[in-house]
């Protein structure tokens, strides 16, 4: 936890916000710091069942990574050799692999601007809840860079890769709308609205099957890089692991008794 990056656990949801909105919530190194320590946490806490990914303020959710900063790194790099960009492996590396990896669902509540390693983050989460004030721009090339934070990765599964293709190297800003038509977006809601209806649907994730829904999530990212047999026996094996759970059982009895379910995330 930091100054830059805030932390709450509320019934399940972890909400994790980035807090530098008067530099557009850029990523300096202690902000990455914070942000991937978090996110770490938050994927290997039992308690957590859900989180919740946004930036503090109404501009930006997050313009990625901080260029003044970088471009002290990089002078530093002429006279040291010290790497600039060893951040990738350091910090945006083991932060999407947190993100998109662990066993529970994740939202963005893309509240305004998402830019360069800001918007591989949106993309790696499950959903974008996306007010419609807010767009999307990958930036890299912009600033004579390819794609980093798994961007080369989600964005071609999200959009397909000539599209991705065309975003990457020409790169521009994806309006709201646009954004939804593509499949970037999950919903898009006013502006005003964003906060709420983002807590909503996490919340209602958090109070789900958290089993069920991890194992969906690492079914479909197995699928993408197998074949279909291997496929099945993946499926098989996770369907094991998703029946072995509680929530299974509980699921089952109330279908039976037509309740409604009530999870214990196990």
């Amino acid at each position: 936890m930091s100054d830059s990056v805030s932390y709450r656990l509320d019934g399940g949801l972890a909400v994790i916000t980035i807090n530098r909105p008067d530099a557009m919530n850029a990523l300096d190194v202690p902000t990455k710091v914070a942000l991937r320590d978090t996110v770490t946490a938050a994927a290997e806490d039992p308690a957590v069942r859900a989180v919740l990914l946004t930036g503090a303020g109404e501009k930006a959710f997050c313009v990625g990574q901080d260029l003044k900063e970088h471009l002290g790194l990089l002078k530093r790099q002429e006279e040291t050799g010290e790497g600039a960009l060893r951040t990738v492996a350091e910090h945006y590396n083991p932060l999407v692999r947190a993100l998109a990896g662990m066993r529970k669902p994740t939202v963005a509540a893309v509240n305004g601007v998402a830019a360069g390693a800001g918007a591989s983050l949106a993309f790696a989460c499950d959903f974008r809840i996306v007010a419609d004030t807010a767009g999307f721009n990958t930036s890299f090339a912009g600033v004579a860079l390819t794609a980093d934070s798994g961007a080369s990765w989600t964005l071609p599964r999200l959009v397909g890769h000539a599209r991705a293709t065309e975003l990457l190297m020409l790169p521009r800003t994806v309006r709201a709308e646009e954004a939804l038509s593509l499949g970037l977006a999950t919903r898009v809601v006013p502006a005003a609205e964003l906060a709420a209806v983002a807590r909503e649907f996490a919340q209602q994730l958090a109070e789900g099957p958290t089993v069920a829904y991890g194992a969906i999530k690492e079914s479909l990212a197995y699928g993408a890089s197998h074949s279909l047999s291997e496929l099945l026996d993946k499926e098989d094996e996770l369907q094991t692991l998703a029946g072995q759970s509680e929530d299974h059982r509980i699921a089952v009895r109330s279908f039976v008794a037509k309740e409604k379910p009530v999870y214990l995330g196990r």
